[in-house]
């Protein structure tokens, strides 16, 4: 009898544990961690995709102030996306889409665009201001660029990469090699205002700087790149390695090289 009244007992307390919707270690529906394709938070999309580049905050990044009212609005939509999609030929901006290599979907790449304009985007803060493209229009002439470098950017970069200015060389050919003519342009029209680089209206004391000067200091800037960047040599041969010298000998060797040879044993007759 006393069996059968615990028998009741645990059974009566085992129903509703194995009637119910929480069991300890009962898998809940779906997977415990989202896929990454499935993602589709804009911050965390940001954090783990651009903010090592760019920034946590879209600034004070070693790439594009994101979050310079001016740099969003002077880039449009699908030139956004483009980049974020393909990345930048030239430059360590890499292509996210999966169409290119990366690891975004289509909807993940809208999510960032959509995040970033919300986020940073002031609207056109550039009206009546008669801004330059986002892209040139035309080649540049390097020769006139030299004199717009000496106006607008010699005070702070330094005339020469060899005495670089308070603000940085960027004739420095190495950091030359990590750029192109479209990351320099759009560092010249939008400033690092993070870093306290002015944009074209103030590059120089005197003026905003013109959609042609703009184009020929960005086509003399891209003419200092070196062939071989980083190298002290440029394009000359690298020269041959010296032969190294022989071995000295030893006094123990030199002194057996020296010594008479010994006298042959008497044969017997």
């Amino acid at each position: 009898m006393r069996i059968t009244s615990r028998i009741a007992m645990v059974v009566s307390f085992a129903i509703p544990l194995l009637a119910g919707c929480n069991l300890p270690g009962k898998p809940k529906d779906g997977p415990e961690v989202p896929r990454p394709e499935d993602i589709l938070s804009y911050k965390t999309l940001y954090a783990t995709n651009c903010a090592g580049c760019h920034g946590a905050n879209g600034q004070l990044g070693a790439a594009t102030n994101l979050a310079n009212p001016v740099y969003q609005a002077l880039i449009d939509d699908a030139t956004l996306r483009d980049l974020i999609a393909n990345g930048e030929d030239g430059t360590l901006m890499p292509g996210f889409s999966e169409k290119t290599g990366g690891t975004l979907t289509d909807a993940q790449i809208d999510a960032l665009v959509k995040g970033i304009r919300a986020e940073w985007s002031k609207g056109n803060v550039l009206a009546g201001q008669n801004a330059p493209p986002y892209k040139a229009t035309h080649a540049g002439d390097p020769a006139k660029g030299a004199g717009v470098y000496a106006a607008a950017c010699a005070r702070c970069h330094g005339e020469t990469a060899a005495k670089p200015g308070h603000a940085g060389a960027i004739l420095d050919g190495s950091f030359l090699a990590i750029v192109n003519a479209q990351t320099i342009r759009t560092t010249i029209l939008a400033g690092r205002p993070d870093l306290g680089m002015p944009d074209w209206r103030s590059a120089r004391k005197d003026r905003a700087l013109t959609d042609d000067e703009v184009t020929d200091l960005t086509a003399w800037l891209i003419s200092q790149k070196p062939a071989l960047p980083g190298q002290p040599y440029g394009n000359a041969a690298v020269p041959a390695p010296v032969p190294a010298a022989a071995p000295a000998a030893t006094p123990a060797l030199a002194a057996h090289a020296h010594a008479p040879a010994p006298a042959s044993a008497p044969t017997k007759p």
